[in-house]
């Protein structure tokens, strides 16, 4: 029995060392990292999926592939065509990356709320970007609808849809959500993690449920979002209101990568940006990772999952994207005077604060 679970772990190890084909075959298997001073603080076993050694740089990478791949299989974009979608920016960056990779043109509509880097990068990927204005999603002029009339009017071209095609969701329970089932050993207590599309947590909570239905999964939600209400109130869709400075994540409604596996969800957890952007620091100094918000969010989620759960156990989020793509607003003074957020910020973490 030993000798072959050593042989399944050599196996396993080996796969991820092998050669990949290119750029699509390099995303996933991405490391479980343990965050060792957040351990030591709760008592519990906190890993984070290293989403952001994806080769695009996050964890939209596997969205990206997959609702393309669906396109493909669906025959519904041919050699040479357009991938339009409405982005706040990593989904688009890992559409880019993969529609260079193969041969597509592509056509990103975002809110006008987004890092200046998100936007430059696209485009220094040949994407054709339109920044548009921030509207709610009911808006006709919401940056979703516009890209889908943007398809509509061309031959050969696809809205691949990444909050409502069930494709983003697929790519997380076909290699996420089996990735930390084996990274853990199958060894693990509890998964959090904030939701744009919500393809990553219900990709992930289905598999984990799926596979021990004593997996507890939290939904982690910014201020400004509404599913922390609405998982809290039993169901209760209230009007969104007020904003977070963590980019991509809260949603205003439930979306269909997430209506099926609502039921799913043991609890949520509201997470206000005073934690966020600590934790953005903390991470950085305690563990040397220069992560995004979204991502600090997700660690300050798992650190309350511990909290609640219980010393002993093992807890896993999401470390979606590096801070690269956000320091001229996370790292600068102004930025963050603006926000009133410095005083959520150590004294003895400000020596990062290095832009003006």
């Amino acid at each position: 029995m030993l000798r072959k679970l050593l042989s399944q772990r050599l196996y396993s190890t080996m796969s991820t060392l092998k050669i990949k084909e290119g750029f699509v075959g390099s995303i996933g298997n991405t490391p479980l990292i343990r965050l060792k001073s957040l351990c030591k603080e709760t008592g519990s076993e906190i890993y984070g999926k290293a989403e952001f050694m994806n080769p695009g740089g996050s964890v939209k990478d596997r969205a990206a592939l997959y609702v393309i791949k669906d396109a493909e299989e669906k025959g519904l974009i041919k050699p040479g065509g357009t991938v339009i979608e409405g982005t706040a920016g990593n989904t688009g960056i890992g559409l880019a990356h993969v529609c260079r990779a193969k041969g597509y043109k592509c056509v990103i509509y975002m809110p006008n709320t987004q890092s200046q880097e998100k936007i430059d990068l696209l485009r220094m990927l040949g994407a054709e970007v339109y920044p548009v204005p921030a509207v709610p999603f009911d808006d006709p002029n919401n940056y979703n609808h516009q890209a889908r009339r943007h398809a509509e009017k061309l031959e050969n071209a696809v809205w691949t849809n990444q909050f409502d095609n069930t494709a983003n969701r697929r790519a997380h329970l076909e290699t996420t959500g089996p990735e930390i089932w084996e990274q853990t050993n199958g060894q693990i207590d509890g998964f959090t993690c904030s939701t744009g599309t919500a393809g990553t947590f219900a990709g992930v909570a289905r598999f984990l449920k799926e596979k021990n239905p004593q997996i507890k999964v939290f939904i982690a939600d910014p201020p400004g979002s509404v599913l922390y209400a609405y998982i809290k109130s039993g169901g209760k869709l209230l009007e969104r209101s007020g904003s977070s400075i963590t980019e991509g994540i809260g949603q205003g409604r439930v979306t269909d990568n997430l209506a099926s596996d609502v039921h799913l969800i043991d609890d949520a957890l509201h997470i206000p940006d005073e934690k966020s952007i600590e934790m953005v620091y903390r991470l950085l100094d305690e563990e040397g990772l220069y992560l995004g918000a979204s991502t600090a969010l997700n660690v300050v989620a798992a650190v309350e999952m511990a909290k609640q759960l219980g010393p002993g156990k093992k807890i896993v989020t999401i470390l979606a994207d590096g801070a690269y793509r956000y320091q001229s607003r996370l790292f600068s003074r102004k930025w963050i005077e603006s926000k009133n957020l410095l005083g959520a910020i150590p004294s003895h973490l400000q020596k990062y604060i290095v832009l003006p």
